[in-house]
């Protein structure tokens, strides 16, 4: 291998962290920051040591297995890696890595505060006043809900969803269930005196907020469908800061319509960035453009853990977050 690799960075990362990346590695960037087409990523593959992608960019088997391929390592900029084919990585013996564990402060906050904007409807609130429709106060305007003492359904039970549960728990005095595939470690739930429930469809009945926190890809697509959003409760609001393909937003926009849940944040979708016009249009929403890890601290730090991954695999070790 050469003394300095080539690396691609396929969208534009913090100054700090490409700085570092340039001082020891020969590293192409992407400073107009637009996506790549699978013809130019095909074409990396054969160009590059290292790819460095990011959830934008589809790693399929195609480009993966592109003839000639030059890249031994995919360095993901992300905690998610569905969009990267691993099981043809692994086969190609092509090292794929990402950066957990660094994201759980920013998305927990953000799942947080579309949680607080939609109870309290302030996204319609926002909307309204802009748009030069605001009347003045009114004792029955845009009556939202609060928090104290409502419960706090979590899908998923990892990092992020406890964050999210000590933030409600300790700050806003909710009452903590969760569904996940086995009960979560017994320190944990004890501290947060959360409830293990072993059926969706009896938890999310069971919450005044249902919050979403487990990975996309074919075994949760569409967890949350037309049968489980009529299980929650009317006044119920379904939060996303998972993965878009998690919940059936067709589904979704005909029990927001209908006034069969309360309301909706979310911050990922399907096909993102393209939204239907029907989700954009439905009532009761607050809809953020994937903004869950979107502080300069964390962006940096993904960015390092990336450099960290690289450079365990430049010097011969195996990476830290090796999949």
């Amino acid at each position: 291998m050469a003394d300095r690799p080539r690396i691609l960075v396929t969208r534009k990362w913090p100054d700090r962290v490409e700085a570092l990346i340039a001082e020891r590695y020969d590293a192409t960037f992407n400073s107009a920051d637009s996506p790549l087409t699978p013809e130019a990523l095909a074409d990396a593959m054969r160009d590059y040591d290292a790819i460095c992608p990011t959830i934008t960019d589809r790693l399929t088997a195609d480009i993966i297995g592109v003839e000639g391929r030059r890249a031994s390592i995919i360095a993901n900029y992300g905690a998610g890696f569905e969009h990267i084919d691993l099981a043809v990585a692994r086969a190609a013996g092509l090292i794929v890595t990402n950066t957990p564990g660094v994201l759980t402060d920013a998305t927990a906050d953000i799942a947080i505060t579309l949680m607080l904007m939609t109870s309290r409807r302030a996204g319609e609130g926002e909307r309204e006043l802009r748009a030069g429709q605001w009347t003045g106060w009114r004792p029955t305007h845009l009556l939202g809900t609060g928090l104290r003492g409502k419960t706090l359904g979590l899908v998923g039970f990892g990092r992020i969803a406890q964050a999210m549960a000590e933030r409600a728990r300790f700050g806003f005095g909710m009452e903590i269930v969760y569904f996940s595939r086995r009960p979560g470690a017994a320190e944990v739930v004890e501290r947060l005196d959360a409830r293990y429930v072993g059926s969706l469809a009896e938890m999310v009945a069971l919450s005044d907020v249902v919050s979403l926190h487990i990975p996309g890809g074919a075994e949760t697509r569409n967890i949350i469908d037309a049968q489980i959003l009529a299980r929650m409760q009317r006044h119920a609001i379904l939060i996303n800061t998972a993965r878009g393909d998690v919940v059936d937003e067709a589904a979704l926009v005909d029990a927001l319509e209908a006034g069969r849940i309360g309301g909706a944040g979310l911050d990922v979708f399907v096909g993102e960035p393209h939204l239907s016009q029907r989700l954009r249009d439905a009532p009761h929403t607050v809809l953020l453009p994937h903004l869950g890890s979107a502080t300069l601290e964390t962006r940096e730090a993904m960015g390092l853990r990336a450099l960290a991954n690289l450079n365990d695999w430049h010097e011969g070790r195996t990476p830290q977050d090796r999949l």
